[in-house]
Order: structure tokens, then C-alpha cells, then sequence
């Protein structure tokens, strides 16, 4: 399981998820850990830059999914929820919120970036789980509120090897959960939800849609309660939380 898998040390890469991908189309997919020092050129979900200072984790794990994409498409939820493990573990107390589908986040910051890609060599599917985690500072330019590991616990002793070594574990038991069904997964992702039951807005293809967040259905997808009543299934977009004045 991936907590066992050996860790490469890349120093500064333009990105883990893109060395991965070269490593997948060389057929050199041995289930791995990539992790780099810095990134010139990160890269989260919906292809936004992912700013990538030195001290904090820019990590991918690499490997072959014998479920196939049948689990591969439940990985950025098991993902978000490992790095909320992490969060938990190492700063006792934490309220790790997770925002659909896989921001997780404390009091409204953001903690992590994560960016699933996958593709298939030899018949078979492989997965790039990259997972970027601010561990002692927040970066300039994050373009939004963000925390990091250091300012919850009060503690700038903290360091990536602490953190990946958290994370190497708790991605191997989510891993587990994801390839074991996705029922669980949801249950516990649902557990940890930001904004359920509230008003959200979501904004799919440039167009924002207000409802209240009803549920997250079998497949992943974000059920949203329209004011006229009528249950919107949205599958990609931005969420938001609607404050009410």
C-alpha cells in the first residue's frame, strides 16, 4: 500500500503531477511517491497555478489502479480526505472542512491543492494523486484566504517530512476505503462537508447557480435544491458559501 511505496526526492521539478505523467508515458510506473522541493510550474484543478514555495509539500503518488477508473474517479474525494486526516493528526483540534469536491479547508482558508489526472498504458490505468499541502507559511499569492499546517499548530518546528510521512499513511488507508466502494467514502466525506444544508453558489461554464447544498449523490456528484425546489445534480464547478446579510 502506498504508505510503503518509495519516495523520490526531486528537488526543483516544474511539477510533480507533470513528471509523473512523464513517467506514465515511458511505461515507468512503479507505485511511487514524487516529491519536489519547489515547483516553477504547479498546477491544481481546472489547470489554476499552484504557487510553490520552498517549505511547503508538493507531493504525487504514482501508480498502477488494478479497480480501474471504476476507483479512480472516487480518488480526489479519498484524497481530500486524507490530507483532512493529516490536518487532524497533526494539529489536534482542527475543524478540517472539505469544500466540493476536494478543497479542505479551516475557518475558510485553504490548506491544500489537489489535482487527479490519470491515463492508461499496457491496458491498464494509472494514477497521478498530486497533493500540494502549505506546511510553514502561506504562500503571497494565493489569490484567496490559506492557512498552513505551522499556524494551526502554533508550531514552526513543523516540517514536509512530518507532513508526507502523515500523509503517505493516511492516503494508503483512504486508498483502501476508495477501492473497497465508494458508499463509506461519501458517508465520511459528507461527515467533514462544508456548507451542507446551506445556500452555495456554484459557478459551472461561467454561469453561478444558487441553492442550497442538498447532497452528494452515489456518484460523486453535488446535489443542489433550486428555489423553485427542484433538485440540480452539478458534476464540475466553483463552490461558494452565500453569506447572508
Amino acid at each position: 500500500m502506498s504508505q510503503a511505496w518509495p519516495v523520490h526526492h526531486l528537488g526543483t521539478i516544474d511539477s510533480t503531477n507533470s513528471e509523473a505523467k512523464r513517467r506514465a508515458a515511458a511505461g515507468a510506473i512503479a507505485d511511487c511517491w514524487l516529491v519536489a522541493e519547489q515547483q516553477s510550474a504547479g498546477r491544481g484543478r481546472l489547470q489554476r497555478a499552484w504557487i510553490s514555495p520552498p517549505g511547503n509539500l508538493f507531493a504525487t503518488a504514482l501508480f498502477r489502479e488494478p479497480g480501474g477508473m471504476a476507483v479512480a474517479i472516487r480518488l480526489p474525494f479519498a484524497a481530500a480526505l486524507a490530507v483532512s486526516d493529516v490536518a487532524v493528526q497533526l494539529a489536534p483540534g482542527t475543524d478540517a472542512r472539505l469544500k466540493w469536491p476536494n478543497d479542505v479547508r479551516i475557518d475558510g482558508a485553504k490548506l491544500s491543492g489537489i489535482l487527479i489526472e490519470t491515463g492508461s498504458h499496457a491496458d491498464s490505468v494509472w494514477v497521478a494523486a498530486g497533493i500540494g499541502i502549505n506546511v510553514s507559511h502561506v504562500p503571497d499569492s494565493a489569490g484567496q484566504s490559506a492557512t498552513c499546517i505551522a499556524a494551526l499548530r502554533g508550531d514552526t518546528a513543523v516540517t514536509t517530512d512530518m507532513v508526507l510521512e502523515a500523509l503517505r499513511a493516511a492516503f494508503a488507508r483512504r486508498l483502501e476505503q476508495a477501492r473497497g466502494g465508494f458508499a463509506s467514502l461519501r458517508t465520511d466525506w459528507l461527515e467533514r462537508a462544508e456548507g451542507l444544508g446551506a445556500t452555495i453558489r456554484v459557478t459551472a461554464a461561467g454561469e453561478p447557480i444558487e441553492g442550497v447544498f442538498e447532497d452528494m449523490d452515489a456518484s460523486g456528484a453535488l446535489v443542489l435544491r433550486l428555489p423553485n425546489g427542484v433538485l440540480q445534480t452539478i458534476r464540475a464547478g466553483d463552490v461558494d458559501l452565500v453569506r447572508k446579510v
